[in-house]
């Protein structure tokens, strides 16, 4: 028995030990494990004891107009960059003073970059951006006393330089890339930089290239030896490709100088093609304001600016179309057969839009289409409405008839996106019949909303959706979408920005809506825009503005067979489209088709140039 119990215990014993090596050796399995594939910070930590891997960052990408004026192109920039684990005691009030920092935005500095939610990617032993946007001289001071600043050195970058001070909103800016950049796109690291705004951001793929990367070695002191295996493993950048804009840079210019001191913007583009010729948002700003370490202040000056120039009017600002929405109401009632060109409706100064309340122009009564077009009838789009919504014989119901209506606006362009090659672009608003089905209880029908009929009420556009408008009849029928980049070295364009998207009216009905706008140039509202040898077609339109002066709308195209030019113009608080929007669209018009404006017309430049409007309303 006492033998048995000895074998028994001999054999827990080996079985316990036995467990224990084999623990042991899991246990250093599962560390080896972590250590070598899962950690980052003990990969980092081998790399950098023999290795230090500098990026190597690529040119960005030259922008040019459509004429190739170049507009954006790079200029050589500094960084100081450091390994935290290598950093050794130093002179910081040298450094600082090296620097033209202070003492308190050095220790700042290093807490946030060793602040993981601030720095996700941080590593000791990667190299960490402590400031950028060096200038030359400060690059060749701090050159000379690096080698006292164990633990930094300094990495070549460029930095956008501007050869114009316009089309800010348009090109865009580059910035720091945030935390948000950091998780969602793996090729950034802490310090590099992106678009932030504009074609910058658009085509940041494009414009960046790929970053290259030099593998140097190091002997047990930390000193650089020269290349790993004669830069065998070094990989050399790849340059962002360069972009042709479809803008005018001396139209764009132009546009901007035409409106100074006021608010709103102008979108031109060229019908055959949706290429964008320029796009003016006003206020604006020289983009060259927003690059080096001025930037976060001069950024933050112009979010606090009221005026909001940081605002892509063009794109982004709501507003209502007012008269200019009215080619639009003909081409859907000559599509349902609501009316014809030779359709007469009277007029009896606005009624029933305003219920006997004069709010038309003086003309003839009745009056057809194309009368109706050239003098801005507010009367006969609002029979127009009425007639097609309060139509039973061919509509079942007014939220049927509606629904026909708002489809067919739909395909014009309104109501959403366009599509164009910049961010933030908003969508407008048409509403449906669900929207006044719940604001009227189900019981409504064309007098209701009868300030539709002449672009008011719940409806708003953008500059860019009028333009488009204008693009589209001098189509007779179809639009590119429109868009600002021109050429993309080595590749093409989206399939979007070359395609027709044809609208769900018929082409034989943007004949008249086409006519009615070359009277309206030739003797009718948009007389100011005439130019004796340029077919120019317009339409103006007054909107509403319930918290001040009403905004200056024009519409047009030029000229009126093969067109080469459509534009919008919309002034905010200008009064009436005939006062100020017409005569910037016929400028503009003048400029592009001609090279230059007629000395005849000089003083109207003039007066337009020293024309200054306040604001004076909430902008939506």
């Amino acid at each position: 028995m006492e033998n048995f119990d000895s074998k028994y215990t001999l054999s827990n014993r080996f079985y316990v030990i036995a467990g224990a090596v084999v623990l042991v050796i899991l246990l250093f399995i599962v560390r080896l494990f972590y250590l070598q594939i899962i950690d980052s910070d003990y990969k980092a930590w081998a790399d950098s004891n023999a290795f230090l891997k500098k990026t190597l960052y690529p040119s960005r990408g030259a922008i040019y107009d459509r004429k190739g004026k170049l507009l954006v192109y790079n200029q050589p920039a500094y960084d100081v960059m450091l390994i935290m684990r290598e950093v050794q005691p130093f002179d910081t009030l040298d450094f600082c003073s090296t620097l033209n920092i202070t003492k308190e935005q050095l220790i700042q500095r290093f807490e946030n970059i060793k602040n993981r939610k601030l720095n996700p990617n941080y590593s000791s032993y990667t190299p960490q951006v402590f400031m950028n946007h060096l200038t030359t001289a400060e690059h060749g001071v701090l050159q000379e006393k690096l080698y006292k600043f164990p633990g930094f050195y300094i990495q070549n970058r460029t930095v956008r330089e501007y050869g114009f001070p316009n089309a800010a909103h348009v090109l865009g800016n580059v910035g720091e890339v945030n935390r948000k950049d950091l998780e969602e796109e793996p090729y950034y690291s802490i310090g590099d930089y992106s678009g932030r705004a504009g074609v910058e951001r658009s085509y940041e793929k494009i414009l960046r290239g790929e970053k290259g990367v030099e593998i140097l070695l190091r002997d047990v002191h930390g000193r650089i030896k020269g290349k790993y295996e004669n830069g065998k493993y070094d990989r050399p950048p790849v340059s962002g490709r360069n972009i042709k804009l479809a803008i005018d840079q001396e139209l764009q210019a132009y546009g901007e100088k035409l409106m100074a001191n006021k608010l709103g913007g102008i979108v031109m583009i060229e019908p055959e093609t949706g290429e964008i010729l320029c796009m003016v948002s006003s206020p604006t700003f020289d983009p060259s304001i927003l690059v080096g370490k001025e930037r976060g202040k001069n950024h933050m000056l112009l979010e606090k600016d009221t005026r909001k120039p940081l605002l892509d009017r063009s794109i982004m600002a709501y507003y209502p179309p007012g008269s200019t929405f009215k080619p639009a109401q003909a081409l859907v009632f000559l599509q349902e057969g609501i009316i014809t060109p030779q359709t007469l409706y009277t007029c009896n100064h606005g009624y029933p839009y305003l219920h006997g309340k004069p709010a038309c122009h003086s003309h003839a009564s009745p009056l057809n289409l194309i009368a109706a077009l050239a003098t801005s009838c507010n009367s006969y789009f609002c029979w127009g409405l009425h007639d097609m919504l309060d139509n039973r014989r061919r509509y079942q119901s007014v939220q049927e008839a509606f629904e026909v209506w708002k489809n067919h606006i739909i395909s014009m362009g309104y109501g959403y996106r366009l599509g164009v090659d910049l961010p933030s672009e908003r969508r407008g608003y048409i509403p449906n019949s669900k929207v006044y089905d719940t604001m009227h209880n189900k019981r409504w029908n064309s007098s209701s909303i009868i300030s539709t009929a002449i672009g008011q009420g719940e409806i708003v556009t953008t500059p860019l959706q009028i333009c488009n408008l204008a693009a589209t009849i001098a189509n007779r029928g179809y639009f590119i979408t429109p868009h600002v980049v021109k050429e993309i070295e080595d590749t093409t364009l989206e399939a979007k920005y070359t395609e027709k998207r044809n609208t769900t009216i018929e082409s034989r009905y943007y004949y008249p809506v086409a006519d009615g706008m070359r009277r309206a140039v030739t003797e009718g509202t948009c007389r100011a825009a005439n130019l004796p040898d340029i077919s120019v077609c317009g339409k103006t339109g007054t909107a509403q503005n319930p918290h001040g002066k009403d905004h200056s709308i024009f519409m047009g195209f030029a000229p009126y067979e093969n067109s080469k030019v459509a534009i919008a113009v919309f002034v905010e608080n200008a009064g009436f489209g005939a006062t100020v929007a017409v005569p910037i669209g016929k400028l503009m018009i003048e400029k592009y088709l001609k090279g230059e404006v007629a000395e005849e017309n000089r003083y109207l430049e003039e007066q337009v140039i020293n024309t200054v409007i306040e604001p004076n309303y909430v902008l939506r």
